[in-house]
């Protein structure tokens, strides 16, 4: 998937989130990736491999807060503005990563 590719791309470049990662990304981004094409409607193969997702219990290990979401938010923009999406679909994606990002620093202002 595009989008898991070029945000991964991005967070491999960044000094803060990427020590959240494993040292090979692939593996995470083959996660997101099951992950998005399941939650909009694609094979159930997060589940599969992962269980529920729980986007919140898998996270809680990471310090979450206004910066790191805003840098993962911006690493996922820019993948996003790289894409040729129709816009009703690239603003029904990015709102849901904005969702998914604040739920996760909730009180991160």
């Amino acid at each position: 998937m595009a989008l898991t590719s070029a945000g991964r791309y991005g967070v491999a470049g960044d000094v803060v989130l990427r020590g959240m990662y494993p040292a090979e990304l692939g593996p995470a981004r083959e996660r997101m990736t099951a992950f998005l094409a399941q939650y909009w409607g694609g094979p159930r193969r997060y589940s599969g491999l992962r269980g529920h997702p729980r986007l919140r219990m898998r996270h809680a290990a990471f310090r979450m807060d206004a910066d790191t979401r805003e840098r993962w938010l911006r690493h996922m923009r820019t993948a996003l503005d790289g894409l040729d999406l129709d816009p009703r679909h690239e603003q029904q994606l990015w709102t849901y990563l904005e969702r998914a990002a604040h739920s996760l620093a909730p009180d991160a202002g």
